[in-house]
């Protein structure tokens, strides 16, 4: 089985055609495999299914605004072998962790539960409310989206398990949108966790994505208006010579709570001063006339972080433009362009009081190993503070430049990543 799929063309289809990449899921599939026949038997209706990972490409900061967002599906996953039992149980080994045991005979909230419980029950629990038929099975495993990576491990784990239950009981008939949104609600609801859509979207639709979260969705007859507006952007920067590289900066994300909490809360006060709820409702220009009498009532970060927003919302506009233009050059002008506001007007780089400054030194030493924009562009990855950092580099330097960001933080802490045209979707 594992030959036959190799040599149809869909492992390179989904993952690439570089040679140890496609090696490196071969050896993958085979563990899967075995590991699932190790911990429940061999079965003669195996399945194979695959979550992506993501990055945010343009957008810091703005989903929670209901703004514009561009992400993108990663060439790495949560990959799991599933197959359908009879009882209304789902057993789950996640390698490297334990067993996870989910009675559907209950969907309930658990008050305690492990989270990894959680958001299996929430999945189960989506796809029961959305009139989706849902069913037991027994998974094995595997995800080289690293918890903490900033490449949203979670909503790739949720996105896998909703691509099972549509695989196994569905026909494969549950959009990738409704996915995202049913992991969302597992979130939501279930781990308390009041997470917006742009991960879940990244992980389950695939490639590039562009997403308005202040209109409603008109461009797929089958979805509500409860889904975001969003377009599919046929790109890849390697077409054009330029390596993706995620760095993490090992900084870490303990007691940084309150900073992150701080940036929607700090912008939402400055929509109330208009009488809206977010930034993606106040007109512009009003706000600009009136920062001097707002800042006395929400202080001056709070400014900033308006002006950060309404700038980032324009850019991301801009920037899926280029990208459908296929005009990269003017893309990474936009991006370089984001890099600058994240830092200077959103100020989610570090900490105002840390004396760690990972991502800060890290973007530093980007710059300095770059020393032009004719050679990448590095910027803040995601939530900011701590975690990753996000460069697009000339192929001719990206092996410097990742030799350098493992000097300064160790080794393996910068790579490159292709894009991947799926996001969520069974393969066998």
């Amino acid at each position: 089985m594992i030959d036959r799929l190799f040599d149809s063309g869909r492992i390179e289809e989904i993952y690439g055609k570089d040679t140890a990449a496609v090696s490196y899921q071969k050896e993958r599939f085979l563990r899967v495999i075995s590991g699932y026949e190790e911990h429940f038997g061999k079965t003669g209706d195996l399945h194979i299914f695959s979550a992506a990972g993501r990055s945010e490409i343009g957008g810091n900061h703005t989903d929670h605004q209901r703004g514009h967002v561009l992400a993108a599906s990663l060439n790495i996953d949560s990959l799991a072998a599933a197959s359908a039992v009879k009882e209304p149980v789902i057993t789950l080994y996640s390698e490297g962790y334990e067993t996870y045991t989910i009675d559907l005979s209950s969907l309930d909230k658990i008050s305690g539960e492990a989270d990894t419980s959680s958001l299996i029950r929430g999945v189960a629990a989506g796809f029961s409310e959305k009139g989706f038929k849902i069913g037991g099975f027994n998974a094995y495993v595997t995800s080289d989206v690293l918890g903490g990576s900033g490449l949203s491990s979670s909503a790739s784990f949720e996105s896998l398990v909703g691509v099972i239950l549509s695989g196994l009981y569905n026909d494969n008939k549950v959009s990738t949108v409704d996915i995202a949104k049913i992991g969302q609600f597992a979130e939501n609801n279930y781990m308390d966790k009041p997470c917006g859509l742009m991960d879940q979207m990244a992980c389950s639709v695939g490639g590039f994505v562009h997403i308005d979260f202040a209109k409603k969705n008109d461009n797929d007859p089958l979805l509500d208006d409860e889904y975001p507006w969003f377009e599919k952007i046929d790109f890849d920067p390697s077409d054009y010579g330029y390596d993706l590289c995620i760095t993490d900066t090992k900084a870490s994300h303990a007691d940084l709570t309150d900073e992150y909490a701080a940036i929607p809360a700090e912008m939402r006060s400055v929509a109330k001063y208009f009488g809206k709820d977010v930034l993606s409702e106040i007109d512009e220009e009003e706000f600009l006339a009136k920062i001097p009498e707002i800042r006395k009532k929400t202080g001056d970060r709070a400014i900033m972080r308006a002006i950060h927003f309404l700038g980032e919302n324009k850019r991301v506009i801009a920037e899926a433009e280029c990208l459908k233009e296929k005009d990269f050059d003017r893309f990474l002008r936009r991006f370089s362009s984001s890099a600058r506001s994240s830092y200077e007007y959103l100020q989610n780089i570090y900490p105002v009081a840390a004396d760690q400054q990972g991502v800060a030194i890290a973007l530093a030493i980007s710059d300095i190993v770059l020393s032009s924009p004719s050679k990448g562009v590095a910027r803040v990855h995601g939530g900011g503070f701590a975690g990753t950092i996000q460069t697009f580099v000339k192929k001719e330097y990206s092996d410097e430049y990742i030799a350098a960001m493992n000097r300064l933080l160790g080794d393996g802490a910068s790579r490159k990543y292709s894009i991947r045209k799926y996001g969520c979707v069974q393969i066998i």
